[in-house]
């Protein structure tokens, strides 16, 4: 009983080491382009406005209230006006009101909250606005997938494309190599609202409000820290000076 019990724990470790090469294996030979994430209040403004028109339906922001987008520049009115449309107030939390036993059962699983998704999806490869960046830019048509949709970068994902009005429909040519892995090519075969240049730019709107929302206060604490670093060099200096001083008659 205490081999079995032994070989168990021996096989489950080996699994669990395992699992984050397995889950890495799937993007292995994706490219994550590099996201071009702004802090300019007007493409923040824009992003929070995607935000709140597309993903707000189905994706909650449940740890943001909405009037914290007056540090990107909005007024309380503009938010009545332009982001709330079902009756909320401007001190509520971004909350949906569909329920996750039903997002479960439409979609297959429950769609996660995006408070901190940018911050969720780093590794050391890629920032997490990198790879929402080219998330959003890479879905496809697929009618094998329930929805209809499919994406380079999370393959069958549950998640419709939400943005197709604005980017259009593109399809994958499929491809391998020498060393018989596969590859994805898409092109654009029916041109949405926006142009592709257009379409990028907009996503990089949202991604960049998606990582604000992660952090709120980035650029301030940046700020705050560079402020650290020259207070702690000017009081190195003067430290050592004093230093000098003390023991400039010993020798």
């Amino acid at each position: 009983m205490k081999t079995n019990w032994i070989s168990w724990l021996k096989k489950t470790a080996a699994v669990l080491a395992a699992a984050p090469t397995l889950l890495f294996a799937a993007e292995a030979n994706v490219h994550i382009d590099k996201a071009p994430v702004s802090t300019n209040p007007v493409d923040l403004q824009h992003g929070a406005k995607l935000f709140v028109n597309y993903c707000l339906n189905c994706h909650a922001a449940s740890m943001m209230r909405y009037n914290r987008l007056t540090e990107i520049g909005l007024t309380e009115q503009q938010i009545k006006d332009y982001l709330l449309f079902t009756g909320e107030k401007v001190g509520d939390l971004m909350t949906i009101a569909m329920r996750p036993k039903d997002a479960k059962k439409w979609f297959g699983a429950t769609p996660p909250d995006l408070t901190l998704i940018a911050r969720q999806k780093e590794t050391l490869s890629y920032s997490g606005a990198d790879w929402l960046y080219t998330y959003l830019r890479t879905f496809y048509r697929d009618d094998s997938r329930p929805t209809g949709w499919n994406n380079v970068v999370f393959p069958n994902v549950g998640m419709p494309h939400v943005l197709w009005e604005l980017q259009g429909i593109q399809v994958a040519e499929r491809s391998k190599d020498e060393h018989g892995n596969e590859h994805i090519k898409l092109s654009l075969a029916k041109p949405g609202l926006l142009s592709p240049a257009e379409y990028d730019k907009a996503v990089a709107d949202l991604v960049s409000f998606l990582q604000w929302m992660g952090e709120p206060v980035a650029e301030k604490r940046k700020t705050i820290g560079i402020w650290v670093m020259l207070y702690l060099v000017v009081f190195f200096v003067l430290t050592y000076l004093l230093k000098k001083a003390y023991w400039k008659d010993v020798h």
